[in-house]
């Protein structure tokens, strides 16, 4: 296993490799930070026309963003559950519990059925059903969904991510899948971005699908991040008194990836 305290950098290439007789300061390296979600994470909501569908909030005396060691986070996971492995700069992973300490992921262009510590590659975890609103299958048929599709791999895939993947599993409905509604001008889906307690900016988009990429491509450059463009690209406006303190824009357009593609996998990096 990977120690906690430092960062290791493998790609497909080449193998993982350490300076255990070094100490961080003579390798040029330094300690990496406990992972706090409040600091890394973007607070923000989903609405399809005027319902939420997906909320993320770190309103005071919220535990369900807490993660835990994937060991931990073994214990807290029943068969149906979904999972989300984070990291800092990192896409966020997300899997279906499926029992007997096993996930079920889209990985590497490929859903696989993996043990729950080695698909979290050493990030932490934690279960996540009560991010999206929807009404989720029975834990038997998120179950019988997620293992129906193991060894779908490149073409056959209908999702371009890990998250639409385990949540389609969990709710069966098909704006998760890649073409699962039909683009015909309107942007009934919006992305509220928290950036305080009194302000928020609003992305629409045409689909789920191109909401989620967004979404995630957030949590991969974090927060800091996140404000930063939304302050030096889109420049929204102030609101004139009496309005409401949100501002709206399209996102620029994004050439999508491959289905499963997970841009997460090109690299991974192990805390």
């Amino acid at each position: 296993m990977l120690p906690s305290c430092s960062c290791f950098v493998h790609s497909q290439n080449e193998p993982f490799r350490t300076k255990s007789s070094t100490t961080p300061a003579e390798s040029g390296l330094m300690p990496c930070q406990p992972y706090d979600p409040r600091l890394h994470e973007v607070e923000c909501s989903v609405f399809y026309r005027d319902e939420c569908i997906y909320q993320k909030s770190f309103a005071p005396g919220s535990a369900a963003l807490s993660t835990y060691t994937p060991e931990n986070l073994l214990n807290k996971c029943k068969p149906g559950d979904l999972v989300e492995f984070v990291s800092q700069a990192q896409y966020p992973h997300w899997a279906v519990y499926v029992g007997n300490f096993q996930v079920v992921h889209l990985h590497r262009l490929e859903v696989s059925n993996s043990f729950l510590t080695d698909a979290s590659q050493g990030r932490r975890g934690r279960v996540v059903n009560d991010l999206y609103r929807y009404k989720p299958l029975s834990p038997s048929a998120v179950v019988r969904n997620a293992l129906a599709h193991v060894g779908a791999k490149e073409r056959e895939l209908s999702w371009r991510n890990s998250e639409s993947f385990a949540a389609w599993c969990r709710y069966g409905k098909r704006e998760f899948k890649i073409g699962g509604e039909l683009r015909i001008g309107k942007q009934p889906y919006r992305l509220q971005i928290q950036l305080s307690a009194q302000r928020s900016h609003t992305l629409e988009f045409q689909s789920l699908e191109d909401l989620i990429m967004e979404k995630r491509r957030n949590d991969q450059i974090g927060r800091a991040a996140v404000l930063q463009e939304l302050a030096t690209h889109l420049h929204p406006a102030e609101p004139e008194e009496g309005d409401s303190d949100t501002a709206r824009t399209t996102p620029p357009p994004r050439r999508p990836p491959a289905p499963g593609s997970e841009e997460e996998d090109r690299v991974a990096v192990a805390h």
